[in-house]
């Protein structure tokens, strides 16, 4: 079986040139955990999930380096939560995306792609067709389409 015929080719997606604040509202809608990013072509161009937007507002602690004859203090956030989440709302989407995506073709067996969520430790994976996005596999799309005909 292939990425093709077991791919949901309806893909919630943003365009590169979104805020942070269109995200959000797409996951917070369609109860998803991330997105592709495209640029006007529908070329993959990042991925964002939830965990970027995590690591985005959660607090950033001091921390110490020290490298041989070099040593600093690196600060970490000073202001409150509030108003880290407040300013992440208006930045553009890449300012935070992954611009080193995770992808598979159109004709990928579903062997490897299950080998590649597991490997990965990712929940989705972006399916392109001669360079454009065409759909999205899910872990869930994977298990299901593996075991409906055994169990």
């Amino acid at each position: 079986m292939q990425a093709h015929e077991i791919m949901i080719s309806h893909v919630y997606k943003v365009k590169e040139s979104d805020t942070v604040r269109s995200v959000i509202e797409h996951l917070l809608t369609y109860r998803i955990s991330g997105l592709p990013v495209v640029n006007d072509r529908n070329e993959i161009v990042a991925y964002v999930s939830d965990g970027d937007i995590m690591r985005y507002i959660g607090k950033h602690k001091d921390f110490f380096v020290d490298v041989m004859v070099f040593s600093t203090i690196i600060k970490g956030d000073d202001e409150e939560f509030g108003e880290r989440a407040k300013r992440l709302l208006n930045l553009n989407i890449m300012d935070i995306a992954q611009r080193k995506v995770i992808k598979v073709a159109w004709d990928e067996e579903i062997e490897n792609i299950a080998a590649i969520l597991g490997k990965k430790k990712i929940k989705k994976v972006p399916v392109e067709r001669d360079g454009v996005l065409v759909g999205i596999i899910s872990r869930g799309d994977v298990i299901r389409h593996s075991f409906k005909a055994i169990l």
